[in-house]
């Protein structure tokens, strides 16, 4: 069993998933993970997207904590009803629907949000046998639905390489809690070009 750490809903106990579907994520490292986030601002107010949601239990933590609107995405059948029940629950203490529950593969989900979609915070933690090239995909269909001033936080294994960042996404921080690394990424726009830069077509 995890819990909702603070907020709102602090104290909550949370339904786990049976078995081994999925990695939850440990109440040492999701309170400095959250403490981290608190630093950067970026929980209070935000549109929060959780994918590979698992239990559910990082958007949870970001809506008992303030966020405006949480959206958890998990395909397994067995991890989206527990995230059902779980934000059933977190909804019922804070009396107002701020959890919405997606039974969706990632990819699927992403490709139909529409253009004008985006969130303020959004938490990867995929399961192991998701590869860099699959992961790196995400990441790159997730960084047209970022909001300026958002923040990825993507989970891995320790003996995990870097995500590769797509042209949208540029890293910012990173952290290792034992078996777990947690890396921070940001929208990324290339300097603008000086106009003094650029080459006057009309000279010879």
């Amino acid at each position: 069993m995890s819990r909702i750490i603070s907020g709102a809903a602090g104290g909550t106990t949370l339904s786990s998933v049976p078995g081994s579907l999925t990695r939850p994520t440990t109440d040492r490292v999701k309170e400095a993970l959250f403490s981290r986030l608190d630093a950067f601002n970026v929980i209070s107010e935000a549109r929060v997207l959780d994918l590979y949601a698992g239990s559910g239990a990082l958007g949870l933590e970001s809506g008992s904590r303030g966020a405006t609107s949480v959206e958890l995405v998990e395909f397994d059948a067995k991890a989206s009803a527990v995230c059902q029940r779980n934000a059933d629950l977190v909804n019922g203490v804070l009396g107002r629907k701020v959890v919405t529950v997606h039974r969706a593969k990632v990819e699927a989900f992403l490709d139909r949000a529409a253009p004008s979609a985006e969130w303020d915070l959004v938490f990867l933690d995929p399961p192991y046998p998701l590869d860099e090239e699959a992961l790196a995909a995400v990441l790159g269909k997730l960084a047209e639905h970022l909001a300026t001033g958002g923040v990825v936080l993507v989970e891995r294994s320790s003996r995990s390489p870097e995500p590769r960042w797509p042209g949208g996404l540029e890293r910012f921080a990173e952290k290792k809690y034992g078996e777990t690394r947690l890396w921070f990424a940001e929208p990324f726009v290339p300097d603008a070009i000086d106009a003094d830069d650029v080459p006057d077509s009309a000279s010879t």
